[in-house]
């Protein structure tokens, strides 16, 4: 069978029909009233996902645009801040600090193991003359299906009352609660290809009050990138630059189907469908890489045991179901399996019992067969 590819990755992710048919239309002028209209109507819809009255900025680009656009925007040379490392993109936000001369102090978990909040606070309640500038982590650990304690390492920041809090919300924005104002956040990043269900292309910056007084102050290069110009032009519903037009079709059309679910059905379906892996990856005797509650609502790490990318061949050879692999040391040794953004309880069984099928098939572990099918369908519907 051809074009049944079905995609169980962390991004990109299943795009809906609606949302590939609002992205087939035929483009419009970017500086048209019609996609002035578009552009307010998408506003909107940003700043009920993100939980806030701040702008909600979109750019062209991939997430990690949004994440050095926080960086550049609200940071200066010789900046002091605290970067969370515990993952493949913890590991990112010190390359991309460091690459602008920011004085990085790295606080850092194993992988698989979640941020430990106390570390900030410390580390925060230690600086007594108040030079760390920000603190800079990511919620959601791509890499390893961890879930950071956001909301307590935000509390710690502001309590320090001085450094911003800027986060990679690139694999929970969509997928699990991200009150930006009600936890003070700062700057938040985010890109298309997860949660909201779309192509990649497109990322999305939030700026609070204090970090846009510190873009009145920050002295790093930006041209393409300047916030300043996305804000002026989002005043008048328009972009500073050429956007991706028929992405903001698809990105109008996606948050408006979001919409309709409501934002605690989104995240009861995304908590239910970790639940459900989990579960059935465990009934067949494997483990799973993120501590115990830990867990992402976005991505599932699971160690086999076998060899991970063998397996993850089986699943693309014999049911077209694409998972991802490990990155850097874990290559080899786990699989990721998506569960974010258009995804429901069908795909959720149907991941689960072909990587059983595929586990049996080549031999790896005493399966009993059904046993993790079993376990999932009871956390889908207990």
């Amino acid at each position: 069978m051809e074009d049944k590819l079905t995609l169980m990755i962390p991004g990109p992710t299943p795009v809906p029909e609606r949302v590939l048919q609002a992205m087939a239309r035929h483009p419009i002028g970017h500086r048209s009233g019609a996609f002035s209209a578009t552009l307010e109507r998408v506003q909107q819809q940003l700043q009920w996902l993100h939980q806030t009255r701040n702008a909600v900025l979109l750019l062209t680009g991939s997430g990690t645009a949004a994440m050095e656009a926080g960086i550049v925007n609200t940071l200066s040379r010789g900046d002091r801040v605290l970067c969370g490392d515990n993952g493949k993109f913890g590991e990112r936000w010190v390359k991309l600090a460091r690459t602008y001369g920011l004085q990085v102090e790295v606080i850092r978990a194993p992988w698989g193991q979640p941020l430990n909040p106390a570390a900030f606070a410390t580390a925060l309640e230690a600086d007594v003359d108040k030079t760390i500038r920000a603190v800079v982590l990511t919620h959601s650990e791509t890499s390893t299906g961890v879930l950071n304690d956001l909301q307590s390492i935000a509390g710690h920041v502001k309590t320090h009352g001085e450094a911003l809090t800027i986060v990679d919300c690139v694999t929970s924005l969509g997928a699990t609660t991200v009150p930006m104002d009600s936890w003070g956040l700062d700057v938040v990043a985010s890109g298309s290809q997860k949660g909201y269900m779309m192509p990649p292309g497109l990322s999305f910056v939030s700026l609070s009050t204090r970090a846009w007084q510190a873009y009145e102050r920050s002295d790093l290069p930006r041209f393409y990138l300047d916030l300043g110009r996305y804000r002026k032009a989002a005043a008048g519903n328009s972009t500073p630059f050429t956007p991706a037009v028929n992405l903001v079709f698809a990105l109008e059309a996606a948050l408006t189907m979001l919409e309709r679910e409501g934002l605690e059905a989104v995240f009861a379906r995304h908590d239910r469908h970790r639940a459900a892996t989990q579960a059935g990856v465990k009934a067949m005797g494997l483990k799973l890489l993120a501590k115990e509650g830990c867990g992402s609502p976005a991505i599932t790490a699971v160690i086999p045991g076998g060899d991970a990318e063998r397996i993850r061949q089986h699943m693309k050879k014999r049911f077209d179901l694409l998972l991802a692999g490990g990155q850097d040391h874990l290559k080899g040794q786990i699989i990721r399996m998506g569960h974010l953004g258009f995804v429901c309880d069908r795909d959720i069984l149907t991941a689960v019992s072909a990587l059983e099928a595929v586990l049996m098939e080549l031999g790896e572990g005493h399966i009993k067969p059904g046993a993790g099918v079993a376990a999932a369908a009871a956390k889908l519907w207990p």
